[in-house]
């Protein structure tokens, strides 16, 4: 028997949506009692209301997205389809795939030949900071640390990865290489400018007490590991734009000043007299230095108190500024390495003076009408085949006026330290001879010197050589078979004619037949360059004269160069 049921009324999810919009409509309704404000001016709608109104709008679509599978893979197929023509796209055009960079620039959608100009224009432009201990030294190109680009490496790297850069980007890194001859070379050009040297300890006054300074340690630049960081990932400096230099440490030879407080206490207590001698101008000049500035000068060191070298050359430095007044033609100067050395001796004996020598530098001359290699030679006071080896390769017997010709240091004359106190001077126009010890004429009489085919070089000079027979001889003495000798007896040496050859000093010249060389005559030019006294004069001038007295020749041709040589010459 059939039985009847009553139809049920179908339920589905029409009717739960239809139950949530009535739910979300309910809370929405804006309800208002008796004591609701009055109405006001509508405003539009900020960006809290637009969200209140896009919520349900989203929650639709989440809905259906979450209980309707159809509609996300309809999406994903459309994704999918869309990605794979642009992969299509890019691979058939040969171009880089979106959102890819390497060294800050976007690859994206370039040809591979745009994308290697691209890189090749960014590393032109591109520079690597170098850093000392967090500190910025200086920013220098790749190419100076011997980095190079292989761009077209790089690119194919950049085209390999894909679309990988979707949707957050990915970063190629460059394909570098290091040339390591020329990271090598840049990096020990650059050891000076980063090196930092050790201070030995010192000393230095806080009031009237002198202390002890401690020593500190210095710095250089470790080439080979900072090539081995360089070489172990360069791509990654190049991306950072940035190499740290590594350093290692340089310890002081002496870092505690306590053995040597009270040698310091005692020569730093006193002034310290440095005094310059000019022996071309005969001119002595003194500085005295305070005990605060004397102080600056120590250090300790393993042997004892000694100068610190770099402290004592700037001193010297400022020194030299004095010597050389603006419109000064002859640049003078103290050595300071010379000077160090003098210093550091009267360190060890606890003297408070020292004398240096002030020195002259290489100059210029201009030719005038008239001038000659060998009268340019008797003009400046330097003999002629010193400038002929200053001016190399350079014909001195063709000059036009107003041509350079460059000038050896005075120096190049006095290769020995100087003797302050004695002074040869000899006139070549009046063929005589004047000799002083500490300013005053000890000896005076007539010579005779060089004939005109084999002068006397005027100019300032010393006594370097001690003969009491000396042999000589010319092309004048020579016959078919043989060249006579003659002797000279008394012979001092002062300058060279041309190496190995020296002029000088000396008494009588016996020559091979005999005779004696003008007579034994003085007072008129008979020698062959020399200058020539009598025997006995001579030979006082000979007993007299030390190794490095100084020997003032002059003329016409060569005013006098000292305040001696002028006043003789005035007097």
């Amino acid at each position: 028997m059939d039985t009847y049921e009553p139809r049920r009324k179908r339920t589905g999810k029409a009717r739960e949506r239809q139950t949530e919009r009535q739910r979300r409509h309910a809370g929405m309704v804006v309800r208002r009692g008796e004591d609701s404000p009055a109405p006001e001016t509508p405003v539009r709608a900020g960006p809290p209301a637009l969200l209140q109104r896009a919520l349900p709008i989203l929650r639709d679509i989440g809905w259906h997205l979450l209980h309707q599978p159809k509609i996300w893979q309809g999406v994903a197929v459309v994704i999918g389809v869309f990605l794979l023509l642009l992969a299509g796209a890019h691979l058939l055009g040969e171009r880089v795939f979106p959102n890819i960079w390497s060294m800050d620039v976007d690859l994206g959608g370039l040809s591979l030949a745009e994308a290697q100009r691209a890189l090749e224009d960014a590393w032109g432009n591109a520079r690597i900071t170098l850093v000392v201990e967090g500190q910025t030294l200086l920013s220098v190109a790749p190419a100076d640390l011997g980095l190079q680009l292989d761009a077209q490496a790089t690119v194919e790297h950049a085209r390999s990865v894909g679309m990988s850069g979707l949707p957050f980007g990915y970063d190629v890194p460059p394909v570098v290489s290091v040339d390591y001859m020329a990271a090598q070379t840049y990096l020990l050009n650059l050891t000076d400018q980063v090196e930092i040297a050790p201070a030995n300890a010192g000393y230095r006054w806080q009031g009237v007490e002198l202390i002890g300074v401690p020593g500190s340690s210095g710095r250089a630049l470790d080439v080979v590991l900072t090539l081995q960081h360089l070489q172990q990932d360069p791509a990654a400096v190049v991306q950072r734009q940035r190499l740290d230099l590594l350093m290692s440490p340089l310890p002081p030879d002496v870092s505690d000043p306590a053995p040597f407080l009270e040698e310091a206490r005692v020569f730093a207590s006193q002034s310290f007299v440095l005094t310059g001698y000019d022996p071309y101008r005969d001119e002595t000049i003194a500085w005295t230095t305070i005990p605060e500035e004397v102080v600056r000068w120590l250090e300790a060191t393993p042997s004892g108190l000694a100068v610190r070298p770099e402290v004592f050359s700037a001193f010297i430095t400022s020194l030299n500024t004095t010597l050389n007044p603006a419109g000064t033609t002859d640049e003078r100067y103290i050595e300071p390495i010379e000077t160090v050395d003098l210093v550091q001796e009267a360190i060890n004996r606890g003297e408070a003076s020292v004398t240096v020598r002030i020195r002259y530098r290489p100059t210029t001359y201009q030719v005038v009408s008239g001038d000659t290699g060998f009268r340019i030679a008797r003009k400046t006071g330097l003999p002629y085949y010193l400038i002929q080896e200053f001016n190399s390769g350079r014909n001195l017997d063709q000059l036009f006026v107003g041509d350079i010709i460059n000038l050896p240091s005075r120096d190049a004359t006095m290769p020995l330290q100087p003797l302050p106190n004695k002074r040869i001077i000899v006139n070549l126009d009046t063929q005589s001879l004047v000799a002083y010890e500490n300013g005053q004429p000890v000896f005076s009489w007539a010579i005779s010197s060089g004939v005109r085919d084999y002068p006397t070089y005027p100019g300032v000079y010393q006594i370097l050589t001690h003969n009491d027979v000396a042999l000589g001889s010319s092309f004048t003495l020579c016959s078919d078979n043989l060249c006579g000798q003659w002797e000279m007896y008394w012979f001092m040496g002062i300058y060279e004619v041309v190496p190995g050859l020296m002029n000088g000093f000396h008494g009588a010249v016996l020559l091979p037949n005999g005779a004696y060389l003008g007579g034994g005559n003085v007072g008129s030019p008979y020698t062959f360059g020399c200058v020539m006294s009598e025997n006995s004069n001579a030979q006082a001038l000979y007993n007299w004269a030390e190794i490095g007295t100084v020997v003032e020749i002059i003329s016409s041709e060569y005013a006098p160069q000292s305040d001696l040589a002028r006043a003789w010459l005035g007097g």
